[in-house]
């Protein structure tokens, strides 16, 4: 279910698209904040992935060197498409720029990718920002995709609560190392009161971007030890090896 408070960002949002009609972020056209043909041109990943991590692969091979050498602990990942380009423009405008109304026509794009090789999983969770960070973003731009994502998909939200226990540095400019040493132990889950919460379940984690799956590794890693039985990750974006957010 959407918070209180994604759902008042939403409805004052809709109210503004009244007042200043919307302009694609991308090319400026107007009608919609992201335009059709904008979305065109994202590059798919659909195929060519490390069937663990999810990263772009060359070649026939299944998996990449870094998940045949050494597994990360969630179950796999999946990204709708590639991070660069009009992808990596409006991940930005998502992200940094306010531009929340973004959340719904980007889930539409991850809905549909889904559909195609949906994943085993029985409940979905947004990865957590930590709450300083939050309160100024002034939404979760993971948890609105969600939303929108597990509506389209009819995926329920999981019980309890993921959480950013502590702040960490940001990712970008830091190597695969860094970041697993950035996020670990930065995540706890809270069971709802007198209940299992994700005991036996499978969770899919939604974000905006996947990188090096550090830190959707660490949110897996707080799940499974709450008893989930399987994590799994889907982001709107994956960036290629050895690129940054």
């Amino acid at each position: 279910m959407m918070s209180w408070r994604a759902f008042l960002h939403q409805a004052g949002q809709e109210l503004l698209n009244l007042v200043f009609p919307p302009r694609c972020v991308i090319c400026r056209s107007a009608g919609a904040w992201l335009c059709d043909p904008c979305l065109e041109q994202f590059s798919c990943l659909d195929k060519g992935v490390c069937q663990r991590c999810g990263a772009p692969l060359a070649g026939t091979v299944s998996l990449c060197h870094s998940c045949a050498q050494n597994p990360p602990a969630i179950d796999g990942v999946r990204s709708a498409v590639l991070f660069e380009g009009n992808a990596r423009q409006a991940v930005h405008q998502l992200k940094y720029a306010g531009y929340a109304v973004l959340a719904a026509p980007l889930a539409r794009l991850m809905a549909r990718c889904w559909s195609t090789k949906p994943l085993p999983v029985d409940v979905w969770a947004a990865v957590p920002l930590h709450v300083a960070r939050q309160r100024e973003r002034g939404y979760n731009q993971s948890y609105l995709l969600g939303c929108e994502f597990a509506r389209l998909v009819g995926l329920p939200e999981m019980s309890g609560t993921l959480r950013r226990v502590r702040a960490t540095r940001a990712q970008v400019g830091l190597s695969v190392s860094e970041r697993r040493a950035n996020v670990e132990g930065a995540f706890a889950y809270d069971p709802p009161r007198g209940k299992q919460g994700v005991q036996g379940q499978r969770v899919l984690l939604i974000d905006d971007v996947c990188t090096t799956v550090a830190t959707l590794e660490a949110c897996a890693i707080a799940l499974k030890r709450a008893g989930a039985i399987g994590v799994w990750g889907f982001t709107l974006a994956r960036a290629a090896p050895a690129s940054d957010l």
